[in-house]
């Protein structure tokens, strides 16, 4: 496979994943949106026990989390797995 070849490859699955990511985030942001209260001027308030969950979990490492915080983590991952094992399972 020539060098074109590789960058044409490698250009399409990026694509395909930003389009997965792109999905993920906006599964996240839907669920924030769901939790937090709109207020007049457009602005949202996020609950306080949430900002504290959420703030725990930024600080800690994935190997400190707790089983089924690392299990979110995963089920995500698994949004991609796909399209990795497609693309670097095709003959070269």
């Amino acid at each position: 496979m020539d060098e074109r070849e590789v960058e044409r490859r490698l250009d399409a699955a990026i694509e395909r994943l930003a389009s997965i990511e792109h999905e993920r985030w906006a599964h996240w942001q839907r669920y924030m949106h769901s939790k937090g209260e709109q207020r007049s001027d457009g602005s949202m308030v996020i609950p306080g026990d949430l900002v504290a969950q959420w703030s725990r979990q930024m600080e800690t490492p994935y190997e400190d989390l707790p089983p089924e915080e690392r299990e979110s983590d995963r089920e995500q991952v698994r949004r991609y797995l796909p399209t990795v094992v497609e693309v670097i399972s095709q003959p070269v």
